[in-house]
């Protein structure tokens, strides 16, 4: 098997760069699966690790693609920017993958109308904002890639941050919205309290949790599940009994780790 590719999402620098570490250069890294066949191009997955918008979290990166790459569909891993970076920052990176994934379509052997967004925890807050406000702030008129849509086709919420309001992760709240003074402005907040953002256009959507979840409560996905409903978005819903935060793919956990399986196949019945 190839080595998966790498590439800067801004090759000439990143809007808002603070510097010209690796933390200051978001990138992606494209996992194809074997035996892939280029006659017959499939949707591609973009990944988000999460960490609370202080870190991202490996083991919710590269093995996340490998499972996808394990059922056929192509993914990318995208290493975007967090703490001290604020909204919509990490927002922005997520849009660029999405519109790169796009642009390369027909080099990557992609479908374009099935480019799908998948995150966990913080990585799903951020996911979800791209599956719900689509408006970007870096659009530059001569970059070819940015006249591509950054709307996924399809969500894959992994016991994600949605709220800022009740039953939020403050830390993931604060790390994304914290001003000079730590303070959170009260209309971000609410803005960023992604229940509220969901409209008829967010794509179809598959979510997961578990109902011991003590760092994310499962309200976080109940309440994206009920504006999904309201707009009429179709939907599939999981949540398992027990399980800690955090858990990727679940290894030696029988029951949770079926959602992996299950996602693929909700990923195929959506045309991936």
């Amino acid at each position: 098997m190839s080595e998966p590719l790498k590439m800067l999402l801004w090759p000439d620098g990143a809007p808002g760069a603070k510097g010209d570490a690796v933390e200051d250069k978001p990138d992606l890294t494209l996992y194809m699966p074997e035996n892939y066949d280029i006659s017959k191009p499939r949707g591609l997955v973009v990944v988000l690790p999460g960490g609370g918008y202080h870190f991202k979290a490996a083991h919710e990166g590269e093995p996340i693609a490998k499972m996808l790459n394990a059922a056929g569909i192509p993914a990318v891993v995208v290493q975007y920017r967090v703490s001290p970076y604020r909204y919509p920052i990490p927002a922005e990176d997520a849009r660029r993958a999405i519109r790169l994934v796009r642009y390369h379509a027909a080099e990557w052997h992609i479908d374009p109308n099935h480019v799908g967004i998948l995150g966990f925890s913080a990585g799903g807050h951020c996911a979800a904002t791209a599956s719900t406000i689509f408006e970007s702030t870096v659009l530059n008129p001569n970059d070819p890639v940015d006249k591509e849509s950054s709307r996924p086709d399809a969500f894959v919420s992994c016991y994600s941050v949605i709220t800022f309001g009740f039953k939020r992760h403050d830390g993931s709240m604060h790390c994304l919205l914290d001003d000079a003074h730590g303070k959170v402005d009260p209309k971000m907040q609410e803005y960023l309290s992604l229940e509220y953002r969901v409209t008829p256009q967010t794509p179809p959507t598959f979510l997961w949790t578990t109902f011991e979840d003590d760092l994310v409560p499962v309200e976080n996905t109940l309440y994206f599940a009920n504006a999904l409903r309201a707009n009429n978005v179709p939907f599939e819903l999981h949540i398992f009994p027990k399980g800690h935060h955090g858990l990727g793919l679940a290894v030696g956990n029988p029951i949770v780790s079926q959602w992996a399986d299950l996602c693929t196949k909700w990923l195929a019945g959506q045309g991936f």
